[in-house]
């Protein structure tokens, strides 16, 4: 060390070491300046611009013209091909040499026609090695080809990251040489950044922080950066201090490197192809260079789409896999989201990802990898257990805007009571780089000290890709094990998990949903979307259902297996936690739309061929019923007259009836009032309808009970400002409420439409403003408990928010909500921050407003966003941000919803099956007119729904059924089939069936007993 004391000046001290290593100050004679020696130019540089994203072989043979420096390319989402003829000097010998590559597109490097290397500006990748050390018998002289995409690592907004895309945005290249590299500057510099990191990270009252300083200090004076020679006295300095250890007891980070790449988001579908070629690529080339390098990585649809695409890299990844380093996690399809999606959807997201891995990798994931989802329904971690799953790994209740989380490592209990073991890195990112603050912020953040000692820290570029660099690497290699850091462990999943579960007696249990205070706008926006997803699962339920017993009639019938799987996996991509929740650009929007076009197509096709096989190819009008309770409902049929007729239809349970003119016990009548106000009646219900379409009155006869709270008016339309601190399309912030405007003008008042003994329609027209209106149709039938609003609203409104309030007459301090396989409750009152924080709330079909003896529910066919705040029940209905979609919502919107006053429990009340009624119509189909109606499946338990019926996936011959206990009980329930079963088994939501559990066929059926909201699945042998 200098004979000469160190001055104690901090700040000079600190800022005299990060100028050494600046790249803006004084690069002229700091280390910094000495990362790179001579370049050379390339030999040549040309380039040829495509509208889409075609094969290298396809842009191999295309006609290249030369290209100039800075010249720019575009406009966004094309794709400019360069072709690059280079020749390395001869003195270069025993160099580094990289080809070095600077522009503000995502690229990818092919040589020898597969790619090797991604290039991103924003992810710290602008260069490609051309060799480590230069040899006589290497290459020098290559034609390379780079493939540049016209857009930046997060899209093209215009303005902000989020804002719509610039469609007009140019690109250039800044930058294209040979260099050689000076991988020794480079290590210095690491060693500087590093310990300068310390010691702002640990502050000036540290002692540790001043040793990396003075280490800092003394290293300035010994390198100087004309002399190469010195460079290794200043890293030794270095190395010694990263050298001195740990005690025993301090804090592990399990680091694993990871690139999150959302698999549409500020880009389109296909765009996130290539983004996982470049990330990927890139980090099998680190694998070559560092073996103890771990990377994880989700989502089996990129790796299918990268199998299908990239296959040279493909095989790579497949080696990597096998020698541990490239680790598939997760188990789903893509990272859906964790609210919106059936329980059904969760199932098939885990049934085809495992299954992908386990057929590519011969695996079956452990742990379930989700960071970046907007909450987590209370029933993952059943569903979890079921797929095999135990553990949980995720970061986004961090971003709570209102509370904080009070856990990092715990195990999550779910509606059921199954558990899985949770872990949320504390560093609150699942992109970190390496770096101390990282280190010091995994250690601080954990908020569960001295219950566990680990953590996870996951390092590399994120959402739009990119991945490890070496950098980060090389700074987390150096700190391993080093006094006054948390220990570092190069670490996998399983390792981690197993870590955790050794030291796991101390840890918390949190019961219930994982509730995301932020991003309540997703359950309402670009609703067209919400829409698609909801009809697309009720008819791949039915088409499913249908082709069974299509099956188990005529032996001939080839089930569909492809095409079910091809459009389950089009509504699974769709699922992903930016695409259902609509937080995603308009060329997304238009994507998952086609697919949901495709789907419908494709199940109305398979329903029609399975309708062949299950009518008897007759050719008069019949009903099917893939619900397991028999319906009784009015229906339009159509037999060739100009309208469509009505018809009362009794059809039995998961299965199907000729249609057969039934006359309900008490006829629909409507009745014009002398005030122009309505009353519809029908046996069940009665309301009274303002001319402006709100309700005055709706009544349950049976007990005499008034629903609509006195005073106020119930379907009443209500507007909001709707302006979020920043993320548009995701938030909608708790001072919206604070603006609400009914909505008053009244355009057509009410009219009867039809009426008839079956049906009575009234129908209404309002005008929001000079731009949107809303028409409805009030539609009460016979023999029918809710009242249903078919609803119209053409819709051009900017940052604003439409709901429904019913204000009821019902008192009760929680509401229930319908979510995947079950039900929650949430409060109704806003006593603590956690309460007040649930403002705006997700469920499904369903959400139930009860006091003892009575209550009302609020049904809808593809909404999903609900408040109940005391006694008024809202649902949203359309929002109108302006980001990342300048159109999102704009145009015309069709749905429907219901209001369902019950006496006694909803349990009791079917309200349960009334909003499945609603969401899954009976399906027209021509039978043969003598056809008996006939039932394949019935349950006795009203409590037990009977969710799925399909062919199982292994076994030709055999049916796996899905069922679930509903109202929060435990109960017996048997269930009957009139199909020909030989054998029946339990099974996990995978279909694999435990050889030891028979369950017994008994003449009345199979007898089965379930907990609270358990799912059970049985496989049936024909």
């Amino acid at each position: 060390m200098s004979r000469q004391p160190v001055l104690k000046n901090r700040r000079t001290l600190l800022e005299r070491a990060e100028k050494f290593i600046s790249d803006n100050y004084f690069t002229d004679c700091n280390l910094r300046g000495r990362l790179y020696g001579v370049s050379c130019p390339l030999e040549s540089l040309a380039s040829v611009l495509c509208s889409n994203r075609i094969s290298f072989q396809e842009a191999s043979k295309e006609n290249f013209a030369p290209h100039n420096l800075g010249d720019t390319f575009g406009p966004t989402w094309w794709t400019c091909w360069f072709k690059v003829t280079l020749k390395i000097p001869e003195s270069w010998r025993g160099k580094e040499v990289h080809l070095l590559w600077e522009c503000d597109g995502e690229a990818m490097v092919w040589r020898d026609e597969q790619p090797v290397q991604g290039l991103t500006k924003d992810g710290e990748k602008t260069s490609y090695i051309l060799s480590d050390c230069l040899k006589d018998e290497e290459p020098h002289s290559l034609t390379l080809y780079v493939e540049v995409a016209c857009n930046g690592l997060f899209g093209a907004g215009q303005g902000s990251m989020i804002a719509a895309p610039d469609p007009n945005r140019r690109f250039s290249l800044q930058k294209a040489e040979l260099v050689v590299f000076n991988r020794d500057v480079q290590e210095l510099l690491t060693d500087f950044e590093m310990l300068i990191d310390i010691v702002k990270e640990l502050g000036d009252g540290d002692q540790r922080g001043y040793q990396a300083l003075f280490a800092a200090n003394e290293m300035v004076n010994i390198c100087d950066p004309s002399d190469p020679r010195s460079f290794s006295k200043a890293h030794d300095l270095a190395h010694k201090f990263f050298k001195q250890r740990n005690g025993e007891s301090q804090h592990t980070a399990h680091a694993m490197g990871h690139c999150h790449i959302d698999t549409a988001w500020l880009w389109p579908y296909e765009e996130t192809i290539r983004k996982c070629g470049r990330s990927w690529v890139a980090a099998i080339r680190l694998m070559e260079k560092n073996p103890e390098f771990v990377f994880t990585c989700s989502q089996a649809q990129q790796f299918q789409w990268v199998k299908s695409w990239y296959p040279g890299l493909y095989s790579q990844i497949q080696h990597h896999v096998k020698k541990g380093q490239f680790i598939p996690v997760g188990g789903s399809w893509v990272e859906m989201d964790g609210n919106l999606p059936s329980g059904e959807s969760m199932v098939r997201q885990f049934l085809e990802g495992q299954r992908f891995f386990n057929r590519e990798f011969g695996i079956i994931c452990k742990e379930f990898w989700l960071p970046d989802t907007f909450g987590y329904s209370a029933q993952l971690p059943q569903i979890l257990q079921g797929c095999g799953i135990s553990n949980f790994l995720t970061q986004k209740l961090s971003w709570n805007l209102v509370n904080a989380f009070p856990h990092n490592t715990f195990f999550w209990e779910g509606l059921d009571g199954s558990e899985v073991l949770t872990h949320f890195p504390p560093g609150d990112s699942y992109g970190m780089n390496g770096k101390i603050e990282d280190l010091v912020k995994t250690v601080k953040n954990n908020k569960d000290k001295g219950r566990t000692n680990h953590s996870a820290l996951l390092f590399g570029f994120g959402d739009g890709g990119g991945g490890p660099t070496q950098l980060m690497l090389d700074r987390l290699h150096r700190v391993q094990d080093t006094d006054g850091l948390p220990r570092v462990q190069a670490s996998s999943p399983e390792r981690f998990f197993s870590q955790l579960r050794a030291e796991s007696a101390l840890l918390c249990t949190w019961t219930g949903e994982l509730f995301l205070e932020l991003h309540q706008g997703t359950y309402t926006t670009q609703a067209q979307i919400k829409k698609g997803n909801r009809q697309c699962e009720t008819l791949l339920h039915d088409a499913e259902i249908a082709s069974s017993l299509a099956l188990c009639r005529d032996g001939t019938f080839q089930y569909p297996v492809g095409k079910l799987r091809e459009l389950w996996r089009l509504l699974l991509l769709n699922q992903f936690h930016d695409v259902i929740p609509g937080s995603c650009i308009g060329m997304v929007v238009e994507d998952a739309l086609n697919y949901y076009e495709e789907i419908r197509r494709g199940a109305a096709a398979l329903l029609q061929e399975a309708f062949g096989i299950l009518g008897s190819k007759g050719n008069s009008a019949g009903v099917f019923n893939s619900l397991p309770w028999e319906r009784l409902e009015v229906i339009q049929i159509h037999d060739g007259a100009a309208l469509p007729a009505l018809a009362l239809v009794r059809v039995p349970s998961l299965g199907l009836s000729p249609v057969k003119d039934t006359q309900p016990v008490t006829p629909v009548s409507v009745t014009i009032q002398a005030d122009g106000t309505v009353v519809m009646e029908n046996g069940i219900l009665q309301t009274v309808v303002n001319k402006d379409g709100t309700l005055a009155s709706l009544c349950l006869i049976s007990v005499n009970r008034e629903a609509i709270c006195d005073g106020s008016h119930g379907n009443q339309f209500v507007m909001f400002d709707d302006v979020p601190l920043y993320w548009d399309a995701w938030d909608t912030m708790d001072y919206h409420l604070q603006t609400r405007k009914p909505v008053m003008e009244v355009a057509q008042p009410v009219r009867v439409s039809s009426t008839s003994g079956l049906r009575g329609v009234v129908s209404f027209t309002l005008r929001i403003s000079d731009k949107s209106t809303i028409t409805q149709e009030i539609v009460m039938d016979a023999t029918c408990p809710y009242l249903k609003f078919n609803t119209e609203v053409n819709w051009l409104e900017s940052h604003k928010f439409l709901k429904v309030e019913f204000p009821v007459r019902v008192r009760s301090t929680s509401a229930t909500y319908e979510i995947q396989f079950g039900h929650l409750q949430r409060p109704t009152h806003r006593n603590t921050s956690w309460d007040w924080a649930k403002y705006e709330v997700w469920g499904h079909k369903w959400a139930d407003l009860s006091e003892h003896n009575f209550g009302v529910a609020l049904l809808n066919d593809c909404k999903y966003g609900y408040s109940v705040h005391k006694s008024t029940m809202t649902l949203s209905l359309l929002r109108a941000p302006k980001a990342p979609d300048a159109n999102a919502d704009m145009g015309t919107h069709r749905f429907t919803y219901a209001l369902m006053p019950h006496a006694g429990s909803f349990q009791e009340a079917a309200v349960i099956q009334s909003a499945y009624n609603l969401n899954f119509p009976l399906r027209p189909l021509l039978c043969n007119p003598d056809i008996v109606p006939r039932s394949a499946f019935s349950v006795s338990s009203p409590a037990v729904i009977l969710e799925t019926v399909k062919q199982a996936e292994d076994r030709k011959g055999a049916l796996v059924v899905r069922l679930y206990e509903s109202h929060g009980s435990s109960v017996s329930a048997t269930v009957c089939t009139a199909l020909p079963v030989k054998e029946a088994w339990l099974c996990d939501l995978l279909e694999r069936h435990d050889g030891a559990q028979p369950v017994h066929i008994a003449s009345e059926g199979i007898s089965l007993n379930f907990k609270p909201f358990q799912i059970v699945t049985l496989l049936l042998i024909l």
